[in-house]
């Protein structure tokens, strides 16, 4: 139903709703999630808020609730904010000219007079909520599909085929080989085998496989190539276990949270591999991806399944709340950093301080930008 769907809206000359409604969709959650997280924890503190936005610049529809707070959709869909009783703008920076004048009252209702730990709280829910979400995604596919059952067959990294011509035939991989460590890693199953390969592209990797009882070790280059999605990705050209050989089983609820927790850890640590790997030099940095790009993923996913849509709003919620808590001003790590010195020193950094330090957070913010966004320009014209 959803490829016809796709496939009517091509038909309407609608290609650029492909893109631009999946984009948006998971956007928007991921966003709205990460906000509520602020909001709910801000509220529980006692924290007048001011504004819920879902986006920036004008506001495109809006309605105000019982406690006074604007809930609107703006015009700019590229994010979104909280805007606390006290803070100048979005980006939480205090208004200096309006604590004189604030009696005690409202001194308790703004954020910026709350406790450190109250506001390290509030700004550290937003991440949070990001990983909540992922944990709730990943865990109700889950438990929708199910957990492979562990049979010989399905849970072991056997060779089935090797390609003519790949790097599994130029380093010497037969058919019933059995991958059992990678660069001295141990490898449970096919799964785990695929995805060190695809994450290694052009970097030697050496294999231990048993082959007729005995013990060897297989030196190969995975070629670079490109996923469905068109991330670049490192493939050996074997082939494992077929589907039909894969079984699965229901997965109660905690398990499935569990699992689901797993899933948005191995997400976390991928992307703190890959940046280490961009600063030794083992891996290049043309994967940061801005909108463009994320929007292209999001469209090819979608034209694969809702479901698959799902799945990329999940690894996306993992990408930005892991992204905010970095220590860079203007994020929410960058407050956290604030608050940390704050309760070293005992006393906040002057508002000299501060303002610097949020200039040049939106600096490094605005270089990211600009780099990812000239990679996405790059996979466009090359892809």
């Amino acid at each position: 139903m959803g490829s016809y769907f796709l496939a009517h809206l091509y038909a309407l000359g609608g290609g650029i709703l492909i893109y631009t409604i999946p984009f948006l969709f998971v956007l928007s959650l991921v966003v709205f999630f990460h906000e509520l997280g602020h909001f709910l924890v801000a509220r529980w503190c006692g924290v007048r808020v001011l504004v819920f936005s879902i986006g920036f610049g004008p506001e495109i529809i809006g309605f105000n609730d019982r406690y006074g707070t604007r809930w609107k959709i703006s015009l700019i869909p590229l994010g979104g904010f909280v805007k606390f009783f006290g803070d100048e703008n979005a980006a939480s920076v205090p208004d200096g000219t309006q604590f004189a004048g604030m009696n005690a009252e409202e001194r308790a209702q703004s954020f910026v007079f709350q406790p450190i730990y109250k506001r390290a709280a509030i700004v550290a829910a937003g991440p949070i909520a990001n990983f909540l979400l992922a944990i709730a995604i990943f865990a109700a596919t889950i438990m929708i599909y199910g957990s492979p059952v562990d049979s010989p067959e399905a849970m072991s990294a056997r060779v089935e085929g090797v390609d003519p011509g790949s790097a599994a035939a130029a380093a010497g991989f037969e058919p019933g080989d059995l991958v059992v460590a990678i660069d001295g890693e141990p490898i449970a199953n096919f799964a785990e085998m695929q995805r060190i390969v695809s994450e290694n592209p052009q970097r030697k990797l050496d294999i231990t496989v048993q082959r007729r009882g005995a013990e060897g070790v297989l030196s190969a280059v995975p070629k670079s190539d490109k996923d469905i999605l068109g991330n670049r990705i490192g493939r050996l050209g074997i082939h494992g276990p077929l589907p039909a050989k894969f079984a699965y089983q229901p997965v109660s609820p905690p398990q499935a949270v569990w699992m689901g927790m797993q899933e948005t850890w191995f997400v976390v640590d991928q992307t703190f591999k890959y940046i280490g790997g961009v600063i030794t030099g083992h891996r290049a940095a043309d994967q940061l991806s801005g909108p463009i790009g994320i929007a292209r993923v999001i469209g090819k996913a979608a034209n694969i399944s809702f479901g698959f849509v799902i799945h990329i709003a999940a690894v996306i919620s993992v990408s930005i709340g892991l992204l905010n808590l970095f220590p860079i001003p203007l994020l929410d790590g960058g407050h956290l950093l604030f608050y940390l010195i704050e309760g070293i020193r005992g006393r906040p950094l002057s508002e000299r301080a501060q303002e610097l330090g949020f200039r040049i957070g939106l600096a490094i913010v605005l270089m990211l930008m600009i780099f990812a966004t000239f990679n996405d320009i790059v996979h466009l014209t090359t892809s």
